[in-house]
């Protein structure tokens, strides 16, 4: 018990430490200090990655919870959900992070990811590609300025493709698989990642420009 109540007084002081990031951020100035904003929004954002990281351990050392079936329903709640049409394989999540070594922050989206992988796989067939087309579109809420998209090299994305790759791929490399990036704008931020055979890429895309939001040419 002693451990537990360390291991939660932990967290406790993190989350008044996430309560005044976040005070800062609504206190701030916006328009005039963007990068100020950028950094203090980002910090708060891996200490609340940090803290479920921290309350994930706790659960899994202080109770009887299944850690895989945890993990599903942690994917659920963060909004990833996967679906193969046509032999397009569709996952959708939240929005990538700006690059950061943080450990904790890939393991906040990877480990759900992986459950909900290997949940779907022994529900459900995976397509396989050997060679494919990854199309990642960066979905952002369509009230943010222009500033505050992130260039594609910038963000979180190859553990991304580093598991999917280990159900649905037989490599992820530069000689298997095409990497293409687009820019949308929705009604909140997230990541859709659309993965094909190479030949399904070109009426795919003419067919994605046609629904008409905003795609921008990587």
């Amino acid at each position: 018990r002693k451990i537990v109540m360390r291991r939660i007084a932990d967290i406790r002081k993190e989350l008044l430490h996430l309560n005044h990031d976040i005070c800062v951020m609504d206190s701030m100035d916006l328009e005039r200090y963007p990068e100020n904003y950028e950094v203090v929004s980002t910090e708060a954002g891996l200490r609340a990655e940090r803290i479920a990281c921290r309350l994930r351990s706790l659960i899994y050392a202080s109770t009887n919870v299944d850690k895989t079936e945890y993990l599903a329903r942690a994917a659920k709640a963060q909004g990833i959900e996967i679906h193969c049409e046509d032999g397009i394989m569709e996952i959708t999540m939240p929005r990538l992070l700006p690059k950061k070594r943080t450990r904790r922050s890939n393991l906040f989206l990877l480990d759900p990811l992986q459950a909900l992988l290997k949940q779907y796989s022994e529900e459900k067939l995976l397509p396989y590609f050997r060679k494919c087309v990854v199309c990642i579109c960066h979905v952002y809420d369509c009230e943010l300025p222009d500033w505050c998209l992130l260039d594609y090299d910038n963000v979180q994305q190859k553990q991304i493709l580093d598991m999917i790759a280990l159900y649905v791929m037989e490599d992820d490399s530069g000689l298997l698989c095409d990497v293409y990036h687009t820019t949308e704008f929705g009604e909140k931020d997230g990541t859709n990642l659309f993965i094909m055979e190479q030949d399904q890429f070109i009426g795919w895309l003419r067919k994605r420009k046609k629904t008409g939001k905003n795609v921008s040419d990587s």
